[in-house]
């Protein structure tokens, strides 16, 4: 069984990481977490003339009808750049629940705009331990309660939410600019990614119309975010690997490169283990989102814990091995540890994820 991806993908992938590391540098990660720098809109078109945006998406829909391989190495390049644009809310989760909970009619109308960047999605999901949804149907089609955490929700021109009804629980189409519709900005851990609150009250919204059931949705949906969040905490491990491995080297202590110390070679060691670790299983929830569905369950989860461990001990170790300075403002480790945590609970944090891992090793 080869994980690996082709050349084509392999030249997507040194493509994104030459655009990202020429138009994202961390001084733009470092603006957003106080504004909403300019650059930042000018990047995210950048992705869209790429066509990013519309890489998982079918050519009769307006995507480039290419699949989640693509997607995975560009996630990898955005991981490493921690890019503070809205692809994440829009790509891995919007998109994906139009296309797996939207009828026909509804993704020929939508999946188009999002495709060539003219909308930006968000989404709201049901609380993934307790299963219920923060919204509920209010009068005929119309929405109201106070979603909190919402990924880039201050900024998206719609949003897929689930909603509680009498009926049980659905997935609607909400305008994210009706006038009903209150939004404000929640401090958070990286605000690079912004998380908002919204409210809702009777707003206007349209069900997705799709046939499959909401749990087999939202389980399809998770599991490929967290395989594609997965790829992104490779990627920023990677980054703080070589930025450990860049000023141990070029700094000196008692005559010796630092990177020469005992104490400093087992950190970057442990990094490049629990890295190349997390990667593997990257790979293989990657094969499962295309050639291995029954294993996706497992698949996912096993990367996304691996991943989310790897990137919180490179990301830490990453500041102790710039020594004092490692945790001031000056220096950039802080972004990498601030990714590293916020990515670690977006799908409902590393309880709910080892609980889902165990379940799938017991079933197995």
């Amino acid at each position: 069984m080869n994980f690996d991806f082709s050349d084509d993908q392999k030249t997507i992938q040194e493509q994104a990481k030459l655009m990202l590391g020429r138009e994202c540098p961390p001084s733009l990660v470092r603006d957003s977490l106080e504004s909403s720098p300019p650059e930042v809109d000018a990047l995210w078109q950048q992705m869209v003339s790429l066509g990013w945006p519309a890489m998982a998406i079918d050519e009769a829909n307006g995507g480039l009808g290419l699949g989640y391989l693509e997607l995975c190495v560009t996630a990898m390049e955005l991981g490493r750049s921690l890019a503070p644009t809205p692809f994440m809310a829009s790509v891995y989760f919007a998109t994906e629940l139009i296309k797996a909970a939207a009828s026909a009619e509804q993704q020929a109308e939508w999946l188009p705009v999002l495709a060539c960047g003219e909308a930006i999605g968000c989404a709201v999901l049901p609380d993934s331990r307790t299963g219920v949804a923060p919204l509920r149907v209010s009068g005929d089609n119309a929405l109201s309660g106070v979603a909190r955490g919402v990924l880039h929700g201050d900024s998206a021109t719609f949003a897929v939410v689930a909603a509680e009804g009498a009926s049980g629980a659905a997935f609607f189409y909400v305008d994210l600019g009706h006038s009903s519709v209150k939004r404000r900005k929640l401090a958070s851990v990286d605000p690079s990614l912004p998380l908002a609150e919204i409210t809702l009250d009777a707003t206007p919204a349209e069900p997705l119309a799709g046939e499959r059931a909401l749990e087999d949705v939202l389980a399809s949906v998770v599991n490929k975010a967290a395989v594609l969040l997965s790829f992104e905490q490779v990627g920023g491990c990677e980054a703080a690997i070589d930025m450990a491995k860049a000023y141990t080297e070029g700094r000196y202590a008692f005559g010796r490169q630092v990177a020469s110390f005992q104490a400093i070679k087992h950190k970057l060691a442990d990094m490049f283990v629990a890295k190349e670790l997390a990667k593997s299983n990257a790979f293989y929830g990657a094969w499962a989102m295309t050639d291995g569905v029954n294993e996706l369950p497992l698949a996912s989860a096993t990367a996304y814990v691996s991943a989310a461990n790897a990137y919180y001990l490179c990301s830490k170790e990453n500041i102790q091995a710039h020594g004092g300075m490692g945790f001031t403002w000056e220096f950039d480790c802080h972004l990498y540890y601030r990714r590293a945590q916020l990515l670690s609970t977006l799908l409902g944090g590393m309880r709910v994820w080892k609980h889902r891992l165990a379940e799938q090793i017991l079933a197995a």
